[in-house]
């Protein structure tokens, strides 16, 4: 599972954050890094609804081969998952916290990823909180935000560039 890919991302999301922002939050080695380098990622906000983007970004990573833990207080199972109430409760290593929560929850989210010794944060696509990523780097995790994981995996993959 090692993406080599030269490009960074042809599609223009229209993100809200400034150039100098997309350039730290948005940055290819690292998104080739947090690829490469993840096994299983907690889905904080996972929903067991099918036609939710939490649920079908998962569905797809999980196809792609990677562990996929649920993260949602409100549920038992997920995609045939045991589901955690929050990423403390989770008894292995995270690689990656994939978060689908509103922005005001980031902050608390990234302050438990970081107590967990999770190795990168990835806030979805239009989930912006300056406060949380700048935290979440401080702290040494690789941090991607306002990007949805299963876009760049195809990006990297060239699964998108194969469809062109």
């Amino acid at each position: 599972m090692e993406f080599e890919s030269s490009i960074s991302c042809p599609i223009n999301l229209n993100s809200s954050l400034t150039p100098g922002q997309q350039n730290l939050y948005h940055n290819p080695e690292t998104i080739r890094k947090i690829l490469n380098n993840t096994r299983t990622i907690a889905v904080v906000g996972l929903s067991a609804e099918p036609h939710k983007a939490s649920n079908f970004v998962a569905t797809y990573m999980r196809s792609a081969g990677y562990k996929i833990i649920p993260v949602n207080p409100g549920a038992d199972t997920i995609l045939g998952e045991q589901a955690y109430p929050n990423l403390s409760s989770i008894p292995e290593h995270i690689d990656l916290v994939d978060i689908f929560r509103p922005s005001a929850d980031c902050l608390n989210i990234i302050k438990e990823a970081i107590t967990c010794k999770a190795s990168a944060v990835w806030l979805q696509l239009k989930i912006i909180n300056l406060e949380a990523a700048e935290l979440a780097q401080q702290a040494g995790l690789l941090t991607v935000m306002d990007r949805c994981l299963e876009i760049e995996h195809k990006l990297y993959n060239d699964v998108l560039l194969k469809r062109a």
